[in-house]
């Protein structure tokens, strides 16, 4: 695996007069993990191309090739040589880092597999709910114990798993793909039910690597996946397109400063990720959308934002899921807007990375910005300058590049303590940001 140059844990960020240029953005990094899953679970040799560098898809890396996968890093390509649905028992405890997708996943393959299996991770990851996953695996077979309260570290004894019907009460890409996952070993058919709809990139992945997957449309919003277990997963190449997660960061940046255009190519646009654009164009940002291209299995653009004139608005209920990573930096967005911008109905924030309302929050008042903090959002009153300030990004990647982006048309630096975690998706942000930043 690459060595990754992590950004200095305390980053100061001085305001700049503009940003202009095209900004390279990492692979995906949703993507990139389901592709080392389903690549090690392969017969033959897969391909991914542009994976996602960071650390938390090294450790989904490192626990395949723990699970017998063989593997080879070269310079922008990983080689996956799978283990045709045969893992072996891991021979000491997975460490999944701050990855919340390695855990919740790896406790999928780990319950239709040989043996037992445990899985820990860092302390923020240690205290996130992992309920939500135990409770459909169990049911369908598997032997799961954990902490109080269903958290990590995690024993996982795999079972001869039977298919299960069973309907998500939050939708939730990560539960809804560690459930699939567990049922490509389990006997019949295996079908999930979404409240609301989320990432579906595992769904798309799975076809791809030629196992048979049903999707339909439920009542009203609801989304339904049904997986016929029993199937051998084929080698096949996967090209990683641009995090729109990501490149979020350097939309919002071209769109708050003055006299700036950032280009940004080959960005994934999955209708279930693209809500972060038309939530930016709803609130009057000069967003182009170029050469949309619609090949299997994600499409992709490339996508320019200019500046402009930004207004408030306010998104919820089923617009939520699809917005979920990128609600740090939205806050940001509606500190430069004039008006309020209101986020609800996304008490998931609070069990992410950190708590991210409390944290988006602290963000913005310390920085001078008059925020409400909700028990399911928040509200951000836009208008007033960001101040110079000191800010902890709580070892959250997203909050730190969002804070160095909100940094960026203040009144003077903002100085971020806890900014080596951005190297968990984006080791190259700094670097990027300085390339493109035009100074006073």
């Amino acid at each position: 695996m690459p060595a990754i140059e992590r950004p200095p844990d305390v980053l100061r960020v001085e305001p700049a007069r503009a940003i202009r240029g095209r900004a390279q953005i990492p692979g995906d990094k949703s993507i990139t993990h389901r592709a080392f899953f389903l690549g090690g679970l392969a017969r033959g040799m897969t391909r991914v191309r542009n994976p996602n560098p960071g650390l938390d898809c090294q450790a989904t890396l490192a626990a395949m090739q723990a699970l017998g996968a063989q593997v080879t890093w070269l310079a922008d390509e990983v080689q996956l040589t799978g283990v045709a649905g045969e893992c072996q028992e891991p021979a000491g405890t997975l460490d999944c880092g701050n990855s919340g997708t390695s855990l919740r996943l790896l406790t999928g393959i780990l319950a239709g597999g040989p043996g037992i299996g445990i899985l820990t991770g860092d302390r923020s990851l240690c205290a996130r709910p992992m309920q939500r996953v135990i409770e459909p695996l169990v049911k369908m077979g598997a032997q799961i114990w954990s902490r109080q309260g269903g958290h990590a570290p995690l024993a996982v004894r795999g079972g001869h798993l039977k298919g299960l019907d069973y309907t998500l009460p939050v939708a939730s890409a990560q539960v809804k793909s560690a459930i699939l996952l567990a049922g490509l070993s389990a006997r019949g058919r295996t079908t999930v039910r979404e409240p609301l709809p989320s990432r579906d990139h595992l769904e798309r992945m799975l076809v791809q690597f030629g196992a048979e997957v049903v999707r339909a449309q439920g009542p009203g919003q609801s989304q339904v996946a049904t997986l016929q277990g029993g199937t051998r997963l084929e080698a096949t190449v996967v090209d990683v397109p641009g995090d729109p997660s990501a490149a979020a960061f350097y939309l919002v940046a071209g769109l708050i400063l003055p006299d700036s255009e950032v280009t940004i190519e080959q960005v994934a646009m999955n209708p279930s990720r693209r809500a972060m654009i038309d939530t930016l164009i709803a609130m009057g940002g000069e967003i182009e959308v170029r050469g949309l291209t619609e090949e299997a299995p994600e499409p992709v653009a490339t996508v320019v934002a200019r500046s402009s004139r930004l207004a408030g608005i306010a998104v919820g209920g089923g617009e939520i899921p699809a917005l979920i990573d990128e609600l740090p930096i939205l806050a940001v967005a509606g500190a430069y807007a004039s008006g309020t911008t209101v986020v609800g109905d996304a008490a998931e924030l609070r069990v992410k990375e950190s708590d991210r309302i409390h944290a988006i929050c602290r963000l913005l008042s310390e920085c001078g910005v008059r925020v409400e903090e909700r028990a399911d959002g928040f509200a951000v009153h836009g208008g007033t300058r960001p101040a110079a300030a000191q800010v902890d990004a709580a070892g959250d990647h997203r909050m730190a590049m969002a804070a160095a982006i909100l940094a960026l048309g203040a009144a003077g630096p903002i100085e971020i303590h806890g900014a080596g975690a951005i190297g968990t998706s984006f080791p190259d942000f700094v670097a990027e940001l300085a390339r493109v930043r035009v100074e006073r």
